[in-house]
Parts: C-alpha cells; structure tokens; sequence
C-alpha cells in the first residue's frame, strides 16, 4: 500500500524530510477496524513528531493523526462498526498514522462521519474537536446550556484549528460570553464568522485589549499556542478565580504567578485516553457521534479551510512548512492516494 513516512528527522525543506513508501498492509486486531483512508489533515503535532521523534532503526515512521474513510475490515471483538461504514477518528500516538492507504485503529476512539459532510471536510475536525471538547467540557468543567451565565471564554489563537471548532462549540452549547484573538483581517473575520462574540487582536497586551471591548477580566481562558509568550497577560486578564487551559508546550512557565488570583490551571492531552488505555476512552467514541450528530443538524461547521491536494509527500511537505509557519486558519486537509 501506499504510505508517507521518514527515516529521519529532518527540516521540512528537505525533501527527505517525508517521502513517499510502499508498505505491506496492515492487518486489525481484535478491537480494531481496518480502514481505507479517504482524506487526512495536518495538525501541529505531526510537525512536532517528525521534527523530534526519530524512527525505529532503518524503519520508517509514518505518522498523520486525523483521517475519514470507509471501513474495510473489523476485528473479532468489534461490535460499533461494520464493513462499509463511514468514520473519522484521531487514531493513537503510539501506532502507526493516518497517512497510509489503509490503517487499523481501535474502535473505541473511532465515530460515524458526519451524513453532511464529505471526507475532505470531515478529515478537518476529529482531533480538533476531541481536544476542543475534552478543553471545555471536561477540563475547564463548563456547562451545557445556552442561558446566559454571565461568565467570559477568551480563546487565544482563535483561528487556528482547535481554536477554530472551540469557539464554535462555546459559542452553541454554552452561555459563555465568547472572545477570540486574531492578528490579521482575514482571521479576525474567520474567527467572526464561526461565532465569537468579539475578537482581540493577540499582538497587542491582551489585557488591554479586553478593557478595550469593555472587559475587566474573563473567567476562563483556553490557550491554544505561544503561551509562554502572553502568559504575564494571561494572568492580568483574568478575574479572580478563573481557570486556564492549555494545550501547547511552553519552555519558560512560572505557575506561581497564579498563585494571588486562585487560578486554576489544566492541561489538554486528546491522546491520554488512547495512550494510557483509561476504562472510560470509548468517550471518545460517543464524542464523535455527538459532535456529527450536531453538524448534520447545522449546529456546527466544518473548519477545513484548504486543500492540498492528493496525499502524498510533496503535498504533505507543503502542509507541514505551512502549519510550522503558524499562519494556518482553520485546518489543511489531503485527500485520495492517486492511482
């Protein structure tokens, strides 16, 4: 089959940095499905596995952790699916990835693809809207319920791809007062257009910028990227008691700065559930179905915003120096292998 993996850590300007393989297919386990991969998108943490994490010895690596496809084959123990189905999913960091023509993943991290999308468009969301809803719903312990609660959401990093289906989930399953950041007129509309009540720009001091729209302080705040970078206006921006998520790896941290407000701090890790094997990671699963369910009713949108054409290295070299660049909006998919 046809694969797109390393040998090395390379940078993506190299053209030995992701290269194109023939791999022999692989075969499902009990609980697995053995999926034929339609479209796949590029997250940062596919940057960051093949700038850091070096290959078993003279194996290549290959690694993509968002997918849609047609389920081909099930495993003996699976009851959630069946041959012919639809799925989109996030797969696991500890197997093989997504941009192969054929993969096998564990059914309980597996959901039903949205009947309203195409694979392109759903290939955009799995893990975005895992670690987005796992962000808000089981990390910061908002509630559902549109009735105005009369407490704020600041989303550092708005535009991009968790930010992106984030703001859109405050924004219709909760009463929280939405605030995004962006830096350029076309994120800044981008961000407007999925549902945030105001938009910041993040160049600037944010707490100015949220007295600027009349804010004191917010409540929670989710940062999605540079933390290290705003972290001493994070703290000046929040009201006493708040609570901050994070999802990225800031090198410089001073938590004790948290300390005088009482604010809480989480962490996000979609991949906990399937790296450690929790009795409870079928959540993700029913999350899945959950958030389709609501983009089949118009709830929520797709955040695929382009496309990079077929799946294969050169394309996928592309993608990854884009989302290094970090001027993404919204999510890059690839879709088919080509023949």
């Amino acid at each position: 089959m046809k694969a797109i993996g390393y040998y090395r850590n390379l940078p993506i300007s190299d053209p030995e940095s992701l290269v194109d393989l023939e791999l022999p297919e692989p075969q499902p386990g009990p609980h697995d499905l053995l999926v034929e991969v339609h479209a796949v998108s590029v997250n940062p943490v596919d940057v960051k596995v093949r700038a850091n994490m070096a290959p078993e010895a003279g194996q290549p690596k290959v690694i993509g952790w968002d997918a849609s496809g047609v389920v081909r084959a099930v495993g003996s123990d699976v009851t959630l699916f069946q041959p012919g189905d639809r799925v989109w999913y996030a797969g696991s960091l500890l197997r093989p990835g997504t941009n192969s023509e054929l993969h096998v993943v564990d059914e309980r991290i597996v959901g039903h693809m949205p009947q309203a999308l195409n694979f392109a468009e759903a290939a955009a969301l799995p893990l975005t809207s895992i670690t987005a809803w796992e962000l808000l719903f089981d990390r910061l312990k908002v509630p559902e319920g549109k009735a105005p609660t009369g407490e704020t959401l600041l989303v550092i990093g708005a535009a991009g791809g968790v930010g992106s289906i984030l703001v859109q989930l405050a924004r219709q399953l909760t009463g929280l007062t939405v605030i995004g950041t962006a830096s350029r007129p076309e994120t800044t509309q981008w961000v407007t257009e999925l549902g945030a009540h105001h938009v910041i720009d993040h160049t600037k001091p944010l707490s100015q910028e949220l007295k600027r729209i009349g804010f004191e302080g917010v409540d929670y705040i989710a940062s999605l990227n540079q933390t290290d970078r705003h972290f001493d206006e994070i703290v000046a921006s929040f009201n006493p008691q708040g609570h901050l998520a994070l999802i990225d790896d800031p090198e410089i941290f001073d938590f004790r700065k948290l300390k005088m407000k009482s604010i809480a701090l989480h962490w996000e890790f979609m991949y906990t559930r399937s790296m450690f094997q929790t009795k409870d990671q079928i959540q993700q699963h029913r999350l899945l179905d959950r958030v389709a369910s609501l983009i089949d009713a118009g709830v929520l949108r797709t955040t695929l915003n382009e496309s990079f054409g077929t799946i294969n290295a050169a394309n996928l070299r592309r993608a990854h120096e884009l989302v290094e660049s970090n001027r993404a909006r919204g999510k890059l998919v690839l879709e088919g292998f080509g023949t």
